[in-house]
Formats: structure tokens, sequence, C-alpha cells
């Protein structure tokens, strides 16, 4: 049975990368991991053994990765800020390839815009977020129907997502990233108006 540090996402948990799981381990599919939850960008100073939260996060990631390979196959996920799409890319270095497809929802990127963003050699796909949970997104713009994986527990729909993913062919105006960091807005504090 194929286990996580035979793929690419192995670095990035041996990292202690990886958090809030859904899913990390083997899908239906042989020799491929699933991996859903929070990867961890920036990481705060730990004071003494305490835990803290990252300072940076790449959230409600949805990725795939293949035995034998060195990239993540797929992955998409939501960045607070297009900015962010640096350190990502830092963070996941050679685990990224201009094979694979990469889908970065970003919250502070005007609602009617989509892009295509080279980085590093890699291509991500760079599209705003409109209120909904990545995972709804990324069915609606490979067009898969959500009640068609209902009866798939969360590995399976790993497996449709990472599938569908792998013919996406749609082109989005391309932009650098020095473009893009022009074009953002504002990064909104996700804590305001939250009861204490």
């Amino acid at each position: 049975m194929t286990t996580i540090d035979q793929t690419a996402l192995g670095r990035l948990d041996a990292e202690g990368r990886l958090l809030n799981c859904v899913l990390k381990g083997p899908t239906k599919k042989a020799g491929r991991i699933g991996f859903r939850g929070d990867l961890a960008l920036k990481f705060q100073a730990k004071l003494a053994d305490e835990a803290r939260p990252p300072e940076t996060s790449f959230e409600q990631v949805i990725a795939a990765a293949q035995e034998g390979e060195s990239h993540i196959a797929f992955l998409s996920g939501f960045l607070l800020s297009f900015e962010y799409i640096k350190l990502l890319a830092e963070v996941l270095g050679d685990a990224l390839s201009p094979k694979g497809k990469y889908f970065l929802f970003c919250d502070n990127l005007d609602i009617s815009k989509r892009y295509q963003v080279e980085f590093g050699g890699t291509t991500f796909y760079v599209l705003p977020i409109d209120e909904a949970t990545v995972y709804n997104e990324t069915l609606e713009l490979l067009y898969l129907e959500k009640n068609d994986l209902k009866k798939l527990d969360t590995a399976g729909k790993v497996d449709a997502v990472a599938d569908k993913a792998a013919s996406f062919s749609q082109t989005f105006p391309k932009i650098t990233f020095e473009e893009g960091c022009k074009l953002m807005g504002p990064v909104r504090n996700v804590y305001e108006n939250r009861p204490v």
C-alpha cells in the first residue's frame, strides 16, 4: 500500500505542514495519496513547546500525488492574498511541475477576473473566491456535479476532482506575478466582525 512518504506530499508532511486533515492517505486509485486540509506556509515562532497556529496558510486544500512521481499532480486551495503565491511556490519548491494542475482561489482579486500566472516554471490558475468553499468552486470550475459525488467518500471525491483536473485545458489571460500584485485589492482581516 502506498504511503505519503512515497509521494511528493511526503516532505510537506515531514515538515509538519499538513494540518487540519480531513484526508491524508491513500485514495481509491492505486498509488495515489490524497490530502484535504490546510498547508502551513509560514510558522509562528515557537515559545517553549507550545503549538501555535501557522502565521500564513494555504487553506481548504485538495491535493493528489502519485507514488514515484516527484511532483504534486493536482492542487487546489485558498489564499488570503495573491502575493502569497510567492510563499506557496517557495514552500512547495520541487514538488511543483509544469505538468501539474494548480488552482489558487485568492480572496483579494476582482470577482470578475481569472488569470494564469507563471511562477518558477509552473503555471497557476488564479481565480477569485465567490463566498463559497474551495471544494464548491473547484467543482464548478471543472464542471463536476455535486450530486454525482455525494455517494463517494472523501478519498473518492479527491480522485474524481483530480482526474477531471488532469484534463483541464481552459486558458485565462496571462499575467506576471508582479502585475498581479499591482492588481490585487487589500487583504481582508478574517477576524473582523467575529464575536470575542
